[in-house]
């Protein structure tokens, strides 16, 4: 999936690594081949060293090849994606355990809710990690039981009432659950995780109870959560550095973040999914300007299910008005950039 899933699964890896554990990172083949080449080959199938533990990576092939024009239809794909997986997880667990190294617990993303099947199939406790936040997952929860009025097409602006939330706005619940969403075939995904929440045996979640409070309490009386975030912050152990990036990361743009003083940075970025069009670019860059903020701009370069748009450019006479308050690039290194104020697509 995308980077903003593969980032918080490593980083909980690489945590659990350091209490002394083996972990064992996978993602696809095509997926772990652009990590080697983004991280000159740093990720391999040997043990390496975090903290008390170990970690290792191993990948899976999706049975299509490379320049399949079926892997621009992320809808297709993650079909494709389940229908490989549940045969492909269990022979490399059955490998795992021939080796030495028997599995004793699943953890995965919600856009591969099948994972829960599989480690009940096989027997084994599971876990699913939840990147975004509790009050996103708790507004999931609701829309997935109907326990309250979502937008729909007949009614698409109507507010949203959900306990221990403020009133929320048609235009402030989580994207994929409005009906003009582009991505339904994303929400369908995570709708098929909340039909097998009965099976991990916990919910992990990228918050922590000092941000989210009375919304954490107030999920936990209806599921088993735990909130082990923020997981940006990376265990303190050797080689705890252990990347997952896709793309490698441009690293001139921290020599500027240096300069600059502490939490005075808008991080910008908009993940490796969406690609905005040039006019919401310029709408962004105009609002920065008026703002009158420094910033730092990941704009990505087109990828594979937009590979003939244009690269993004900045308005013209933008870099002239900003003087030196701002700084863009194609590719950041996000741990280095996450505690930063950031605005992010949701």
């Amino acid at each position: 999936m995308g980077q903003g899933h593969v980032n918080p699964l490593l980083r909980l890896g690489k945590r659990l690594a350091a209490k002394g554990l083996l972990v064992t990172f996978t993602t696809t083949q095509k997926f772990g081949s652009a990590i080697k080449k983004a991280t000159d080959d740093a990720v391999t199938d040997r043990l390496t060293s975090v903290g008390d533990g170990f970690i290792r990576f191993d990948f899976i092939d999706d049975e299509w090849d490379e320049d399949d024009p079926r892997r621009t239809d992320l809808d297709q794909y993650l079909v494709q994606l389940e229908l490989v997986g549940r045969k492909r997880v269990p022979e490399m667990l059955s490998r795992l355990a021939a080796e030495g190294r028997p599995v004793s617990c699943l953890i995965n993303n919600p856009f591969i809710p099948w994972v829960s099947d599989v480690a009940e199939e096989l027997g084994l406790p599971s876990a699913m990690l939840w990147v975004q936040s509790c009050a996103c997952f708790l507004s999931y929860y609701y829309y997935f039981h109907g326990l309250v009025p979502f937008p729909d097409e007949a009614d698409p602006y109507i507010d949203v009432q959900i306990p221990s939330l403020p009133l929320l706005k048609w235009d402030e619940i989580p994207s994929f659950l409005h009906p003009t969403t582009p991505y339904s075939f994303l929400r369908r995904a995570i709708m098929g995780q909340y039909k097998n929440l009965s099976k991990p045996f916990c919910i992990l979640l990228d918050t922590f109870q000092e941000l989210e409070h009375e919304i954490i309490d107030y999920t936990s009386t209806l599921c088993p959560i735990k909130p082990v975030g923020p997981l940006f912050k990376n265990p303190k152990a050797p080689n705890s550095a252990v990347r997952g990036d896709q793309l490698k990361a441009d690293t001139n743009c921290i020599a500027w973040l240096d300069t600059q003083p502490a939490a005075s940075v808008v991080y910008i970025s908009f993940g490796t999914v969406v690609f905005l069009k040039q006019a919401q670019i310029d709408e962004i860059a105009n609002g920065i300007l008026s703002a009158g903020v420094s910033f730092l701009w990941v704009m990505k370069p087109p990828g594979i299910s937009n590979a003939d748009a244009t690269p993004h450019t900045l308005p013209e006479g933008s870099w002239r008005r900003l003087g030196i308050r701002g700084s863009w690039s194609t590719t950041a290194p996000r741990s280095r950039c996450w505690p930063i104020r950031r605005w992010r697509a949701s």
